[in-house]
């Protein structure tokens, strides 16, 4: 019950010894502190904290919660900095006493983590209309370095949702950016790279200036080697591709590869000049050198060198993926899968790290590797890739995921338990910091990933203080309020089966990120519908698809009640519930159709089927507006429609928010489906 208990005992004895009646509300910090203790009920009412005064001058923002005005004497708030102070850096102490409330930072970002961790305070009390506990806090994060991955390659959200974003990553004392720039900013240097919906650099300036008043630096990360065709799409630069046919990669070996790159670089560092980093990709490329004769790895070591020079010239620290290192010698996958054995794993890498030793001259010192892993950071390759690093005296952080290529909502529980294991792993490890990649590949609604982003807080900044059960128990209380915490009130976890299912419940096997492309989608990508003149036979053969459907929409429609239950409650951020409660109506009415083509195919006349098809045709309407529900309630932070002259990427990856200007991509399998069925009911005559 995560304390639960014993603050409503501690309340019933002070009643019951006649101390105080005024009742002890129910508070959970997130992150976790280090030191956490409740003594009883202090006197402050929140809504009367409104000055602070101390030695604490500080240009970093406070919230709604916590918006105090300085004053000299006599103040509400003690705040101030001490760097003798036993924690680590950023680490404060918060004293709630009977009448007063002072905070200690070990240094400026101390004393504005130790006022984030009152504003919580503040909020639960206000929320639970109960004065403040009387508190002992002492607290400083685990891991230095907490950025989350903002990508925003294919769609850009509103200026104002940034800045919301900002805010709510201070709250939860996350104190990085690394931000997937590509076609989003205005260059400045080679202007036809940037979309014309992108933000300028005043921009994206303001907004990194923000960030920093919240103790939130944002870097750049501007895609090199690979993942370049936002620049080699256009015709101007065809000629720096590594293959003619494909913009995906960079020739390594021209010059103007990098008179093209760097001027972008020097654009994006100007835009976000507060960073500390220059990310530079360097992932999931193979070059040629335009057929030179050289490996891919001697290639991208030789790219990496003059980058990383670049970057070093600039005041920056370089970062790079480090895949590419590990896959061009063969040990790629004992880093990610759990099939090798220690003895596997072992013996593959006596056999393969001699051929990446021989580069190791290769590889700059200045350099941090990130060693990513979004599937099982605990096993043991990735771990011994993390030693390698360790061995030679190259810095190495780790990077988890709090999305990949899930579509329409993140899966595995927010992969909560992947962000855990890898933050305890940076902790024990003694790394600087971990990085939460939130990849835009497959395009889910920003807020779905709240509760990956707060998981990722919880752990890197406190490690192994909550459990995930305990956690999901805490993000309900701290992200919609006190009402929220109990148990009735959890539907996320319940909704990721019925939108794994429901991606591919209209096509033939996992074909939603295909249909844009493939020849013949109707025949080959949709699934097959009920045949004319053999009733019963599309039921047989689909038995499994029908199931699905029925478990989709039972579990559906009850997330969608609790959705509405909680709407009712919720003190804040029922926005988030708007979204989540499209998701559910999407992936709902995906499996009403599967369940009407099934009672259609035992219907006993061509007719009685006929007709029943063309009912089914009929929610062609209903799906319409379901769609403009869903793009009003999305486009209230999100851009949906990409500019009308936009290129389009050769989408190798096959991402589905590449895959049309508008907001088509994320409807195809159901257009396909009304499209194929309308077909049907004609083969019906």
């Amino acid at each position: 019950m995560i304390n639960r208990v014993v603050y409503c005992l501690m309340a019933v004895v002070m009643v019951a010894c006649g101390e105080k009646s005024t009742p002890l509300g129910e508070f959970h910090i997130l992150p976790s502190p280090d030191s956490f203790e409740i003594s009883g009920v202090s006197k402050i009412e929140p809504q009367n904290i409104q000055t602070y005064g101390g030695s604490f001058t500080t240009e970093l923002q406070m919230s709604e919660y916590l918006n105090l005005k300085e004053q000299a004497d006599d103040a509400d708030v003690t705040i101030t900095i001490d760097e003798n102070l036993d924690t680590n850096a950023e680490g404060y102490s918060l004293v709630i006493g009977e009448e007063t409330i002072e905070i200690v930072g070990k240094d400026q970002a101390g004393a504005f983590y130790g006022m984030k961790t009152l504003e919580q305070l503040i909020q639960d009390a206000k929320d639970q209309k109960v004065n403040l506990p009387l508190v002992k806090i002492t607290d400083a994060p685990k891991l230095a370095y907490r950025p989350i991955h903002l990508d925003v390659k294919h769609h850009l959200d509103t200026y104002d949702y940034y800045l919301k974003l900002i805010n709510e990553l201070a709250d939860y004392k996350i104190n990085a950016i690394i931000i997937e720039i590509e076609d989003k900013l205005k260059y400045t240097r080679r202007p036809i790279v940037g979309s014309k919906d992108a933000l300028s650099k005043e921009q994206w300036k303001e907004i990194s200036a923000y960030a920093l008043k919240r103790n939130i630096r944002i870097s750049p990360l501007v895609q090199g080697l690979g993942h370049a065709s936002f620049v080699l799409k256009h015709k101007a630069f065809e000629h720096l591709r590594d293959d003619p046919k494909s913009d995906w990669a960079f020739n390594p070996l021209l010059d103007e590869t990098y008179e093209v790159q760097f001027d972008l670089y020097r654009d994006a560092l100007e835009a976000f000049p507060h960073g500390k980093y220059l990310h530079l990709g360097g992932d999931e490329v193979h070059t040629t050198g335009g057929n030179s004769g050289r490996s891919s790895l001697d290639l991208q070591l030789e790219w990496l060198e003059k980058v990383s020079q670049f970057a070093e010239e600039q005041g920056r620290i370089p970062i790079m993926w480090d895949d590419m290192l590990f896959k061009e010698v063969g040990v790629y996958r004992t880093m990610h899968y759990d099939e090798y054995t220690k003895e596997q794993v072992d013996s593959l890498w006596a056999v393969k790290e001699t051929d990446l030793n021989q580069f190791l001259d290769d590889f700059p010192r200045n350099t941090i590797y990130m060693r990513w892993n979004y599937r099982s950071p605990q096993i043991y390759g990735n771990k011994k890739a993390m030693k390698w690093f360790e061995d030679h005296g190259l810095k190495a952080i780790g990077a988890t995921a709090g999305q990949t290529r899930w579509v329409l909502m993140p899966q595995n529980e927010s992969n909560i338990e992947n962000i855990r294991s890898f933050a305890l792993s940076s902790i024990d490890n003694g790394l600087n910091g971990l990085l939460l990649t939130l990849w835009d590949d497959d395009s889910p609604h920003f807020e779905l990933y709240k509760r990956g982003i707060l998981a990722f807080a919880e752990y890197a900044w406190a490690g192994d203080k909550r459990s995930k059960e305990e956690f999901k128990d805490v993000f309900r209380f701290r992200y919609f309020g006190d009402t929220a915490m109990d148990g009735e009130f959890a539907f996320i976890d319940a909704l990721e089966d019925p939108v794994a299912k429901w991606k591919n419940i209209l096509l033939q096997g996992n074909q939603r990120n295909y249909l844009k492309t493939m020849e013949s989608p109707l025949e080959k990508g949709v699934m097959d519908l009920p045949d004319a003149n053999n009733p019963g036979k599309w039921t047989e053969a689909n038995s499994e698809r029908i199931a699905h459907a029925k478990e989709i929409s039972a579990t559906g429609e009850q997330v969608l009640g609790v959705i509405d239950s909680l709407s009712q409650v919720a003190d804040r951020n029922t926005y988030t519930l708007e979204v989540y409660k499209e998701v559910a109506g999407l992936v709902v009415f995906s499996a009403n159709l599967v369940e009407e083509l099934a009672k259609v195919d035992a219907l006993p006349s061509v007719e009685e089927r006929k007709k029943g098809l063309q009912e089914i045709l009929a929610q062609k309407k209903a799906f319409a507006q379901l769609r403009k529900g869903l793009e009003t309630v999305y486009s209230k932070t999100r851009i949906l429609q990409k500019p009308k002259d936009y290129i389009l990427d050769q989408d190798h990856h096959v991402h589905l928010a590449n895959q049309s200007l508008n907001f088509d991509w994320q409807f195809l399998a159901e257009m396909k489906f009304f499209e194929k069925l309308e077909d049907t009911i004609q083969s019906f005559d």
